[in-house]
């Protein structure tokens, strides 16, 4: 699961929309920061990502191109983002 290899989420990632839109850090060891937000990130088959905090545990669909990345979840709403250098 998360020794998949798939290091292109690592990083800091805005989501799309203004300059003080959330920003989401994923960090090598499987801990994710959404804005002040603490969780962890696990992922799955088919490009699922698995995202836990404690008031909440979602899983979406990941693609990443680039420096944009889309978490699709199942109902089809999407979160945009991208990456902040």
């Amino acid at each position: 699961m998360a020794g998949c290899g798939n290091r292109a989420i690592l990083g800091k990632w805005r989501m799309s929309g203004s300059s003080s839109a959330t920003v989401w850090e994923f960090s090598n060891n499987g801990s994710v920061l959404i804005g002040e937000i603490r969780g962890r990130y696990t992922f799955g088959d088919q490009n699922r990502i698995k995202i836990e905090t404690p008031f909440a545990t979602s899983v979406y669909q990941l693609e990443i191109a680039g420096d944009r990345m889309i978490l699709r979840e199942p109902g089809g709403s999407k979160l945009d983002f991208t990456r902040m250098r």
